[in-house]
């Protein structure tokens, strides 16, 4: 193996020369680092990461924590992350919550010991709990904000989100404007904060369009949560229903095709997200599209300028309503 002891000799300086030449090439004479890099070069020498970290204090690496890995939404944020992570020189540890509030704590003390700082998308966790477990962390948050405890002159921590107030807007306009007038609310989980958004928006925007909402209740952001969903859906008289994310809105799609009821027919089904999985269904999902590789990108841009000594603020992303075969006209003799 090529060590750093090799490229010191080759290029005729000291050990502690090359180490600067390749770590901070600006302190460095522009002759001398030339002579470094095209040593290293022609080695082949790669350095030890873990040892400079060590020394310097980095990792050149950051963490992601998330929810829940299985769902197709923080998939694609992790893919992106880890993709402009990467590009940048840092490697990228990841740790799933599995939905549980209660480990997110522990997560974060564990990957904030082996990291530069922290990527934490959705997190379930309240906002005292939050702000305790990121105390003396570097992080950006990634569809959440968390607003500085009353009082304290500390400012909020960067975060990325998407517009889920807007998306909702856009949700009930559609739905409005196709002759709906009771609209079915499939929750996701309590603790979500995205979900709160979204069902706020919902209900704002219904007293513009003067629509009835059928609040069904919380259930799992899951494709079983939605199977369940699907049947208070139905019993509500709702002709249409609106999902917290695209899996539950898929979980609908089934039940009610084992039920035998027709969609968009007899009811319309709308989801969060626009995942994948959205177009391999049939009727294909109508959906709010959420820019997920851009916000996942977005993230780690905050926190690399917060670790190269930047104050950046947070972010809103657009998002748009993507319509397709499972929403249609209400029912005739149900529009007023």
């Amino acid at each position: 193996m090529v060590t750093v002891h090799d490229v010191a000799r080759a290029a005729g300086v000291s050990i502690s020369t090359v180490s600067r030449a390749l770590a901070s090439p600006e302190r460095v004479a522009a002759g001398t680092r030339d002579r470094v890099t095209r040593a290293a070069a022609e080695l082949g020498y790669r350095p030890n990461r873990a040892a400079s970290g060590l020394r310097i204090g980095r990792t050149h690496a950051v963490g992601l924590l998330v929810p829940d890995l299985e769902n197709p939404y923080f998939a694609t944020v992790t893919k992106a992350v880890q993709a402009r992570a990467r590009a940048e020189g840092y490697e990228v540890f990841v740790a799933d919550s599995d939905e549980d509030a209660d480990v997110e704590a522990e997560l974060i003390d564990a990957l904030a010991t082996r990291t530069d700082g922290l990527l934490v998308a959705s997190p379930r966790s309240g906002e005292a709990e939050l702000r305790a477990a990121l105390v003396g962390v570097t992080a950006v948050l990634a569809n959440r904000e968390l607003p500085p405890e009353p009082g304290s002159e500390t400012p909020p921590i960067p975060s990325v989100c998407v517009d889920d107030a807007d998306g909702a807007a856009q949700v009930l306009g559609h739905l409005y404007a196709l002759g709906h007038r009771t609209v079915g609310i499939a929750a996701g989980p309590p603790s979500s904060w995205s979900g709160g958004r979204r069902v706020a928006g919902l209900i704002a925007a219904a007293g513009r369009w003067d629509v009835q909402l059928a609040e069904l209740g919380n259930f799992q952001p899951y494709f079983a949560g939605g199977t369940q969903a699907a049947d208070y859906a139905v019993a509500s008289g709702a002709t249409a229903v609106v999902a917290f994310n695209d899996l539950m809105a898929l979980g609908i799609l089934d039940r009610l095709r084992h039920r035998g009821i027709d969609v968009p027919g007899e009811m319309s089904v709308v989801g969060f997200d626009d995942v994948q999985l959205a177009t391999l269904v049939s009727p294909a999902l109508t959906t709010v599209r959420a820019p997920l590789a851009r916000l996942g990108r977005r993230a780690v841009d905050l926190l690399l300028a917060r670790l190269r000594g930047g104050a950046p603020t947070g972010s809103q992303l657009p998002v748009e309503l993507t319509i397709r075969g499972s929403t249609g006209p209400a029912p005739a003799g149900t529009v007023s």
